[in-house]
C-alpha cells in the first residue's frame, strides 16, 4: 500500500467480480466435465429422447427437416461452452483473451480422453470446432462487457472529481472587492525628492531622507 501526503493511503482494488466469476466458472466447469466424461449420455441423461423431442418441436416451428441430430448436437456444444468462455473471460479480467486459447485446448483434451478411455463416446473434430466457437463467443462477450463497465466507471469517477473540484471552488474564500482594495491601499504617485507638496493634507512626508515624498491620487 502506498501513502500519499495529500490523498492518504491508496484504496485497494476490488476483486469481488473476479472472485464470483472464478467460483461460478469452476462450478460450471465441473458440471461440463461430468457431462462430457459420462460413458453413455443416453443411459445417463436420456439425450436421444430429449433430442428427439426438441427436434420435433423445432420442425413444428418451421425449422427445416434437414436440421437433424448432428446439427442439434453442434448447436448444443456451442451453447455449452458459451458460459465457460464468458465466466473465464470475467475471471481473467483484462486478460480475457487468454480464454480464446485455453478453452479450445481444453476441448481438444476432452475429445482425446473420450476417444482413448470412453468406449461409448466418439471423438469428433466437429465437437472441437463447436466448443471453440462457443468459448470464443463467451470470451469476446466478456471482454466487451468489461470494456463497457470500465468506460462507465471512468465517466463516474470523472463526474465525482468534477463535482468535488466545483465544491472546493465554491468553498474557497472570495477574491477581495476592488473598491475595498483601493481603500486599504490607496493609489499614490511618487514625487521628486525636492518637490514642493501641495497643502492638501493627503501627501506623505518621508521619514527617511532617502525616501521620496508621495502624493495620494484621487479617483
Amino acid at each position: 500500500m502506498t501513502m500519499n501526503a495529500n490523498h492518504g493511503p491508496k484504496p485497494a482494488r476490488s476483486r469481488l467480480r473476479i472472485g464470483i466469476a472464478t467460483t461460478l466458472f469452476f462450478a460450471y466447469f465441473s458440471f461440463v466435465l461430468w457431462v462430457v466424461m459420462s460413458p453413455n449420455l443416453d443411459s445417463s441423461f436420456g439425450v436421444n429422447t430429449i433430442a428427439t423431442r426438441v427436434l420435433r418441436v423445432l420442425h413444428r416451428l418451421g425449422v427445416p427437416e434437414g436440421f437433424g441430430f448432428m446439427e442439434l448436437e453442434f448447436v448444443a456444444n456451442i451453447g455449452m461452452f458459451v458460459p465457460l468462455g464468458f465466466l473465464l473471460g470475467l475471471a481473467f479480467g483484462r486478460g480475457w483473451w487468454l480464454a480464446l486459447f485455453l478453452l479450445p485446448m481444453v476441448s481438444v483434451g476432452i475429445e482425446w480422453y473420450q476417444g482413448e478411455y470412453l468406449p461409448g463416446r466418439v471423438a469428433d473434430v466437429r465437437d472441437i470446432v463447436s466448443n471453440s466457437v462457443g468459448a470464443w463467443v463467451g470470451a469476446i462477450s466478456a471482454g466487451i462487457l468489461q470494456a463497457m463497465v470500465h468506460t462507465r466507471d471512468r465517466k463516474v469517477l470523472r463526474r465525482v472529481l468534477w463535482e468535488q473540484q466545483r465544491r472546493n471552488q465554491q468553498a474557497a474564500p472570495a477574491a477581495p472587492d476592488r473598491e475595498q482594495y483601493r481603500e486599504a491601499i490607496p493609489p499614490t504617485m511618487v514625487l521628486p525628492q525636492n518637490a514642493q507638496t501641495p497643502p492638501y493634507g493627503n501627501q506623505r512626508v518621508p521619514q527617511d531622507p532617502h525616501d521620496a515624498p508621495t502624493q495620494r491620487l484621487n479617483f
